[in-house]
């Protein structure tokens, strides 16, 4: 199938399914199903974003102006994952757990407002990956309409640069949480740092990077065709500048570049004695 054929049938299947929450971050995919989800059920689609100290701010206004540029009905609720110390502790398991409380108060308000379903926006490339939270939506029941139409990461941007949806070259994104290595414990105290870290990073416009949190050090990945920007004297200057105020004592740039999910390269490792 096309593309475009795989569009038409996520949007039937869609129609077909009454009335739907969208578990909605305003990344690339999750903005691209609701607009799908908008087109095939109107105001019976809503789209909700998690209200969490793991969104950055900037996240949550661009979630907030996609939905209303594009007419979708769209609200946020607080989550309450810092709360839980099974997802404080972050083992291998946090996003599970992030997912699981997303997860359980999307399922509550889908009852309480008789919604037929809770959708999300994980597409068939994520299917690869360490992710448990794809394990939560298992659990809760939650629907892969992107995996069940065959889309693929550059399919959706493909589509969504056909639709017009601004996002269709927005960088990979992914929760706060994750730039923390497993083992250091999440607090929202080290996921605002890392915050005020990617966001002073963007302002010297660098366009797809990760602030990777380790105690006292802090590295920094930039995209491999940025790298050259990046590795200067100059830009290391800035980057101390930036970096040092925060409470790190040592700033590297990582130099094989950003990869998604390179934390998850240790849980292949052999423990170490």
């Amino acid at each position: 199938m096309s593309a475009a054929e795989k569009q038409e049938a996520l949007i039937a299947a869609l129609r077909e399914m009454r009335s739907v929450i969208v578990a909605y971050s305003g990344g690339a995919d999750s903005a691209y199903l609701a607009w799908a989800a908008k087109q095939a059920l109107g105001d019976e689609a809503i789209a909700i974003t998690a209200d969490s100290a793991s969104l950055p701010e900037s996240h949550k206004h661009d979630a907030i102006e996609f939905a209303r540029t594009h007419g979708i009905r769209h609200e946020l609720i607080e989550t309450r994952e810092f709360d839980n110390p099974e997802y404080s502790r972050n083992d291998r398991n946090r996003c599970f757990h992030c997912k699981d409380e997303l997860f359980t108060r999307l399922e509550e308000l889908a009852r309480d407002r008789a919604i037929a379903h809770v959708i999300y926006g994980v597409n068939v490339d994520d299917l690869g990956d360490y992710r448990p939270g794809q394990r939560a939506a298992k659990l809760h029941q939650v629907k892969a309409p992107l995996v069940e139409a065959g889309l693929t990461k550059a399919e959706i941007r493909e589509l969504s640069k056909n639709a017009g949806l601004e996002t269709w070259d927005r960088p990979a994104s992914a929760c706060l949480s994750s730039r923390i290595p497993y083992g250091t414990p999440v607090t929202i105290q080290n996921v605002k740092t890392v915050e005020r870290g990617e966001e002073a990073i963007k302002a010297l416009g660098f366009r797809q990077f990760r602030v990777r949190f380790h105690g006292e050090v802090v590295r920094i990945e930039i995209a491999p065709e940025e790298l050259d920007r990046a590795m200067s004297v100059e830009m290391a200057q800035k980057f101390t500048a930036i970096f040092k105020p925060l409470g790190f004592h040592y700033v590297t740039l990582d130099l094989e570049g950003y990869r998604q999910g390179s934390l998850n390269a240790s849980l292949a490792l052999p423990v170490l004695q």
